[in-house]
């Protein structure tokens, strides 16, 4: 009798911290900007996909509307949190919108701050 090992799935269950954050973009004319932005970033990778955009980035990743107007020909202040949100699909980590840009934390503890989480242990 013949036994056949099943080879390991690379889509198993993992539910170890990634220490990574992100966000997909639609694949259109603003989206590619904004990746080219981010792009030139040390801890940012982006994949082009047929029909959207990821980008990746390890601990922070910081969307600085103002760059990201320059980028795209317009003036300051063109590019904001409404376009950001119309542009993108989905995101993945803790995402906090200030005037100027728009965080994204892998670590939800990083974020407390902006949020007024207070991470002290409460005593019981």
């Amino acid at each position: 009798m013949t036994t056949f090992k099943t080879a390991e799935s690379p889509f198993k269950s993992d539910s170890t911290a990634s220490n990574k954050c992100g966000f997909t973009l639609m694949n259109n004319q603003v989206g590619v900007v904004v990746a080219q932005v981010m792009s030139t970033e040390s801890n940012v990778t982006v994949t082009y996909l047929p029909s959207m955009i990821r980008v990746d980035a390890v601990g922070r990743m910081d969307v600085v509307y103002d760059e990201v107007s320059e980028a795209l020909g317009e003036e300051p202040g063109f590019f904001d949190a409404a376009e950001f949100e119309e542009n993108m699909s989905t995101h993945y980590g803790r995402m906090i919108h200030q005037d100027d840009r728009t965080i994204m934390f892998a670590n939800p503890e990083d974020a407390a701050e902006y949020l007024g989480f207070d991470l002290t242990p409460a005593s019981h």
